[in-house]
């Protein structure tokens, strides 16, 4: 799982990084020889991008970082973690809903994806079958009972 998250991370630095060093360099010299600098709309929409672009590789490296320090052998076999689906019964809606406990990189929450730093998310995190938790969301506090827990190495094992 993460390894294909580092893999993305990577191909959009390097992509950021070519833009960076040979796009934007080109365009910022195109738009400054069109003359006054001052009203020059082009060039200052180049040296936006160039900040954003150098920003977001700054932002995608400290990611990549993080997720260098992620150790599989931490995430717990018999709890909720990265990587577990929890079908839980949230009284407050008075509906079974299932999720997957995923990166904010792959966070899907319509199609049931959940990030482990959403509200939601952190409070499954360590609880095992049969612990209810509350959680504050944007919408209001909610209550919700886990049911069913699988977790990656389940996942992993089943593909067995």
């Amino acid at each position: 799982m993460t390894e294909e998250i580092t893999r993305k991370l990577r191909d959009e630095i390097d992509q950021l990084e070519h833009e960076l060093i040979h796009d934007l360099p080109k365009e910022i010299k195109k738009a400054a020889a069109l003359g006054d600098l001052s009203e020059n709309a082009e060039y200052h929409m180049a040296k936006q991008r160039q900040e954003f672009v150098k920003a977001r590789i700054r932002q995608l490296g400290k990611r990549l970082a993080d997720f260098s320090l992620i150790n599989m052998a931490d995430i717990p076999k018999d709890k909720v973690g990265l990587g577990s689906t929890v079908r839980i019964f949230d009284s407050s809606k008075n509906e079974e809903i299932e999720y997957k406990l995923v990166t904010s990189e792959e966070s899907d929450f319509a199609s049931g994806r959940i990030s482990t730093t959403s509200p939601i998310g952190r409070a499954l995190l360590n609880k095992k079958v049969g612990d209810t938790v509350q959680v504050v969301t944007p919408n209001g506090k909610r209550e919700m009972e886990i049911l069913t827990l699988s977790t990656m190495y389940d996942l992993a094992q089943a593909a067995e």
